[in-house]
């Protein structure tokens, strides 16, 4: 069986001062365990501290929540792959659905933004997923699909079985509504048997995590669900005590 992944995305919250108060915090509540991967996502100026925060607690991981798809050059504003990874970063979100919805992030860019985290020896975590219209007109599958092929167009055989996917459904996203645990399954059936298509059984070991609403009362039915093998958390990980709930289910 594969260790479930619990990853904490705290989006844009937690300058360098809270996010040094929280990790103090989780770290006295939680204890290392080998039988799961904790991953923090927390913003860029914050990610340095965070690791620092971490650095006798190899049992829990950072994250960026995006990168650019260059390595340097003239890109206001934005953070390479090489930069989270000096910072300590082991894994980069891509394609988060408010990176697509919000900032516009098309599905040839979060090629290229699993290519340069690839690259640079960052695990990418490719996050998929329907919008609520799209849900209703039946085409979950058919959306998940193209994001899922896009995303891992430019990356190796072996780039795609050591990586992770999200499913995130978009309508779930900070609602307060939730897929239900089969409502996950089936997303998640779809998404393994493409992975099944590109790295053959090396796929059963590719974790696939849910998204969307998750917190302490639904973690543990969720993760129950067939084929999910994590947990990717937005509000919810922004307290230790929530958190902490998630991480133990």
């Amino acid at each position: 069986m594969r260790a479930p992944v619990f990853a904490a995305n705290w989006k844009m919250n937690y300058g360098p001062s809270a996010a040094r108060a929280f990790v103090a915090a989780f770290t006295a509540r939680w204890s290392p365990r080998d039988d799961r991967t904790i991953i923090i996502f927390p913003p860029a100026v914050a990610m340095s501290t965070v690791v620092q925060s971490l650095a006798n607690r190899s049992d829990v991981a950072v994250g960026a929540q995006n990168i650019w798809t260059e390595d340097k050059g003239a890109f206001t504003g934005e953070t390479s792959a090489p930069m989270v990874k000096d910072c300590g970063a082991r894994y980069a979100l891509v394609g988060h659905s408010e990176r697509r919805h919000v900032f516009g992030e098309t599905n040839e860019e979060t090629a290229k933004k699993c290519a340069a985290a690839a690259r640079n020896g960052l695990t990418p975590i490719l996050c998929v997923g329907e919008l609520l219209s799209q849900r209703e007109a039946n085409t979950t599958n058919e959306i998940v699909l193209r994001q899922l092929r896009a995303g891992l167009s430019q990356l190796s055989r072996d780039t795609v079985a050591s990586m992770a996917i999200a499913y995130e459904p978009v309508w779930a996203i900070g609602t307060g509504k939730t897929a239900t645990p089969n409502d996950a399954s089936a997303v998640h059936a779809v998404i393994r048997k493409e992975l099944e298509g590109i790295v053959g059984h090396d796929a059963a070991a590719i974790p696939v995590l849910y998204g969307g609403s998750v917190n302490g009362g639904n973690a543990k039915a969720l993760l129950a669900a067939d084929g999910v093998s994590g947990l990717l958390v937005g509000g919810a990980s922004l307290e230790v005590e929530s958190w902490v709930s998630i991480c133990e289910a």
